[in-house]
């Protein structure tokens, strides 16, 4: 369906949860989930016996778990999706859930996450098997396939390592401002050209966090939102698209889909980047911050590594992004789309106190699947 289509501003998320960003022991993923989705519709002012759509995957049941996770919560929604296409599925799903409320096939709808990979293994969640014409190299997957993706950047363009570093560290400059985050200790780009390589040209402080998390976030049509308890957030527009599943089958290595997704997204919401405040990534890996703001439109293809210098992406700058630390310095817990969701809302709703960005009104929360392999976004904005 053209961008042209969404259903615009016609749903809103009206509650959003977190639960356990760090560590939480004893925990199953279901139970995690649970408490961020109770915390959710708590906030909007609904129980799960409101939620007729349930939209929900986790790091370790293959079919994403959504018929057990329903029946954990007690509740028989008329529509179920647990489609797991990684760290982007979770703005399909918000894509999915608008159009579905706006036909008026549901009511209410609960997007919900959880994981406990950091207490259970203590490894980053990777459930893809590999390919076996990558596989006689031995990379080490994901990270070599990102590593692939930057040291191609660094080629075509001139990227160099410490504005990869400049990634890291304005990631870090937000989680300071954020309890939540799970690193919150200063980095400097000395402490960053001092982190051990992983693959090269990326080392360990241009990797993701390996945590544990959940998040939730619930969403009704606009008419019914405004009588809720929480200010509405407005959909304005999602769009996904999928280029490649192995990284060696990337088309380019420094275009990913939402050079496409990105412009129906834009072109449904009818606003381009330069009318948007906050900007939530999906920064599994540095590069991908600089890669996205390119693909987004927010500089030319090539010029991201200039884009992010001198703070410019950090607090302060001219451009806020990841204002929660993002995967790099808040929390990631394999899969981390749906927390862009959840601060881009806290955001627009001016909740997110000392890093709140002022008079912040639109809004891109982005996902990333895969190892560049499938992307989605959002564009939210309040009256």
């Amino acid at each position: 369906m053209s961008g042209e289509m969404f259903p615009r501003g016609k749903t809103a998320i009206v509650g959003v949860g977190t639960f356990g960003t760090d560590r939480a022991p004893g925990y199953e993923p279901h139970d995690m989930a649970a408490i961020a989705a109770r915390d959710a519709l708590r906030e909007a002012g609904l129980t799960f016996a409101d939620v007729d759509g349930l939209f929900y995957t986790n790091n370790v049941d293959t079919f994403g778990g959504a018929l057990s996770f329903a029946q954990y919560l007690g509740i028989q929604p008329r529509v179920l999706d647990n489609s797991r296409t990684g760290g982007n599925v979770f703005q399909s799903y918000l894509e999915r859930a608008a159009w579905l409320l706006d036909a008026g096939l549901i009511d209410c709808a609960l997007v919900a996450f959880g994981s406990n990979q950091a207490s259970a293994t203590g490894k980053l969640s990777n459930a893809s098997r590999p390919w076996p014409y990558e596989a006689r190299y031995k990379p080490l997957l994901p990270v070599s396939g990102y590593a692939l993706a930057a040291a191609r950047h660094m080629h075509d363009f001139g990227t160099a390592k410490d504005q990869l570093g400049e990634v890291a560290v304005a990631a870090r400059a937000w989680a300071m401002l954020n309890p939540e985050a799970v690193k919150r200790d200063p980095m400097t780009l000395d402490d960053y050209r001092a982190s051990r390589m992983v693959s090269d040209p990326l080392s360990v402080l241009d990797c993701c966090l390996v945590t544990d998390g959940a998040a939730a976030v619930v969403l009704t049509r606009s008419d019914r939102a405004s009588d809720l308890a929480k200010k509405p957030v407005k959909v304005l527009a999602a769009a996904s698209s999928t280029t490649h599943s192995f990284v060696s089958a990337m088309p380019d290595l420094t275009r990913t889909a939402l050079v496409e997704c990105g412009a129906r997204a834009y072109s449904a919401a009818g606003i381009g980047p330069q009318e948007i405040d906050v900007v939530e990534l999906y920064d599994a890996f540095t590069i991908n911050t600089i890669m996205f703001l390119e693909d987004l439109g927010f500089c030319l293809k090539g010029e991201g590594g200039r884009f992010v210098e001198g703070g410019a992406i950090a607090p302060g700058g001219r451009l806020p992004v990841n204002t929660n630390g993002g995967g790099l310095s808040c929390t990631h817990p394999g899969m981390y789309g749906l927390f862009t969701i959840v601060e881009a809302v806290r955001q627009l709703r001016g909740e997110a106190g000392a890093r709140q960005v002022q008079g912040a009104r639109t809004a891109i929360a982005q996902g990333n699947g895969g190892v560049l392999s499938a992307q989605a976004m959002a564009i939210l904005a309040v009256d």
